[in-house]
């Protein structure tokens, strides 16, 4: 028992039945207290009103008790239950929740195929077990006995007992026929070395918390009115912040909102006005992003060029020349110690930050190089290609391939999500692919309604941004593959133009434009927070937010410029004066002149 009263294996306080309960008074199992919803430790009506400012005042009360208890006030919990005469939940709930969270799996089947015995008995006609549990309505006795015996059987697979796992496996998940399709899933994990378990089962943690997480799903079918959902006062604020931040336009900070008082951003915080115009490339800048740490740039564009920026004062580390054609395309390493670049000379290279070495030169595509994303570990990574042939490959750190997937599509842009479990590849066939960058197998194909330019996974590894040359941003679920919202407002059509995720803790969409503009929506409500004039002339055809400094970022465009965006303008400008960006012609630059079309 850890000094604060909370157990290491479960997070809530000791008790001897394994209830939140104070043993001071009764709750009957349809969660109201004994005496007409409102018994008093001195068996008298407590002089209060049934409504706490027009919410339930039991409700109030029992989630004020359960946060006692996980803030570790045991004490104050108890004499709150006490003086108020509302039990936390019943002892069929408290022995549920310690089988659980003790791994006791017979005890808490028992519980449960005996609640749904009960489950039409009527408590005031034929009262119920105290181990009985009141089921929600569309409580499913498969579904829940399924997520109790897949817990059993993947401890069994971590503690390498892989008799007593086939036989959990096939005398007690089978019979269930429930959810066939995970079931198979399970089968596979027999052969899985331990340390690839938790990977290939979605498994996080240890037992204790995956325990912690089933006693949770499995509380979804329980009432609340005798289980209260987990951690219920945290989500309920959780859900004020939110909603606060949902309705802050301009919310560009990692740091909670206080519960002190309502909040809104001001708009003065936020990036709003070009700081910094770096002139040093002489052509269309294609492609910007800030370094993992925020202390670096990279952009690179059409004169061949690619420049390593230090963001202190935006000074040049690095000019990379070796490549013969425009450059599309840059991706920093996990550890920002590398750098891998894609060009339409068919090659991709991969750099020494530090010296501006090249380390390795990719020669094997027949096609521009478009897009490559690191595996999270830094040890490999993934190039993608025009080149129908040879598509989409996996390459190692010294440059041998590790896989090459077959389809014989065209692949514009792919990205890896920040857990390094999935790769998605954009289809220039109007397609996104999405693997298992584990098992290299495909996870699924989404259409689309429209060729994509870019697409960008969010840092929670939970959505992928797709930019769409119809001149739609959606924003996806990985898991569903439901478009969760839609960003318009930009214009595209006809050339590669990127999308990311930008601002604090990624609350923000950000868009290039076929118009020099830089559009900004909130990505939660999707409404649009800014249109920008971003560049002079033609398109804006990259965004990189500094993960490191909210305050900043960076977009990159056909005048051959990139532009530094900040809420601070007192940063003085680099030292070469800005060139000209009227053509030796006279005639203003414009997107027609743009040979960046790629696979359009």
């Amino acid at each position: 028992m850890r000094p604060d009263g909370i157990t290491a294996e479960t997070g809530f306080p000791e008790a001897s039945n394994g209830s939140y309960s104070s043993g001071t008074s009764k709750t009957a199992l349809n969660g109201q207290s004994a005496a007409n919803g409102n018994s008093h430790t001195n068996g008298s009506k407590p002089p209060h009103s049934s409504t706490y400012y027009g919410h339930n005042r039991e409700e109030v009360t029992r989630i004020l008790i359960q946060s006692l208890h996980e803030l570790g006030y045991t004490s104050s919990a108890e004499r709150l239950s006490s003086e108020s005469g509302f039990e936390l939940e019943t002892s069929g709930v408290a022995t549920f929740r310690s089988a659980v969270l003790g791994g006791r799996w017979v005890e808490a089947e028992r519980i449960l195929i005996q609640s749904f015995r009960n489950a039409g008995s009527q408590p005031d006609q034929d009262p119920l077990p105290e181990e009985t549990l009141v089921l929600a309505a569309d409580a499913d006795r498969n579904a829940m006995l399924f997520h109790l015996r897949q817990q059993k059987f993947l401890e069994l697979l971590e503690e390498r007992d892989l008799a007593a796992a086939l036989g959990v496996l096939r005398q007690e998940l089978t019979p269930l026929n429930f959810d066939v399709e995970r079931l198979h899933a399970l089968s596979s994990l027999l052969m899985c070395p331990t340390e690839l378990l938790h990977d290939q089962a979605g498994w996080e943690g240890p037992v204790s918390s995956s325990r912690e997480r089933l006693l949770g799903k499995l509380s979804e079918s329980i009432s609340p009115s005798v289980m209260i959902p987990q951690h219920r006062l945290a989500i309920l604020l959780d859900h004020v912040k939110s909603t606060q931040i949902n309705n802050c336009l301009y919310h560009n900070t990692a740091e909670s909102p206080s519960l002190y008082s309502d909040h809104m951003c001001d708009r003065n915080d936020f990036p709003l006005e070009v700081n910094v115009d770096l002139n040093h490339h002489s052509d269309e800048v294609w492609y910007c992003e800030f370094s993992h740490d925020g202390s670096k740039l990279v952009t690179a564009g059409k004169d061949h060029n690619v420049l390593i920026y230090d963001t202190t004062d935006f000074s040049v580390l690095h000019q990379l020349t070796d490549h013969e054609k425009g450059v599309a395309f840059a991706s920093w390493s996990p550890d920002d110690t590398k750098l891998i670049t894609c060009s339409q000379d068919n090659k991709a290279r991969v750099w020494s930050v530090e010296s501006g070495r090249c380390l390795l030169s990719v020669n094997h595509h027949r096609q521009p190089v478009t897009a490559a994303a690191w595996a999270a570990d830094g040890e490999s990574f993934v190039i993608g290609s025009l080149d129908a042939e040879s598509q989409l490959r996996h390459w190692s750190i010294g440059g041998q391939a590790i896989h090459a997937w077959k389809g014989g599509y065209r692949v514009q842009d792919c990205a890896i999500s920040a857990d390094g479990r999935r790769l998605v590849a954009a289809d220039t066939e109007a397609k996104i692919h999405v693997y298992n960058l584990l098992t290299h197998e495909e996870d699924y194909c989404l259409p689309l309604p429209s060729k994509p330019t870019s697409v960008a996974i969010s840092q929670d590894s939970r959505h992928v941004l797709i930019n769409l040359a119809e001149g739609e941003i959606q924003l996806v679920d990985m898991e569903t593959t439901s478009v969760v919202r839609r960003f318009k407002g930009q214009k595209q059509g006809e050339f590669v133009i990127r999308s990311t995720f930008g601002g604090a803790a990624e609350n923000f969409i950000v868009s290039g434009s076929e118009d020099s503009k830089v559009y900004i929506w909130h990505k939660e409500n999707g409404n649009l927070v800014e249109t920008l004039e971003g560049h002079i002339a033609g398109c804006v055809n990259s965004i990189s937010w500094n993960t490191t400094n909210p305050g900043m970022f960076a977009s990159a465009g056909d005048d051959n410029t990139v532009r530094i965006w900040s809420r601070n303008c007192n940063r003085p400008r680099p030292g070469p004066a800005p060139r000209s960006r009227v053509p030796s012609n006279g005639v203003t630059q414009t997107s027609a002149l743009r040979t960046t079309t790629f696979g359009f």
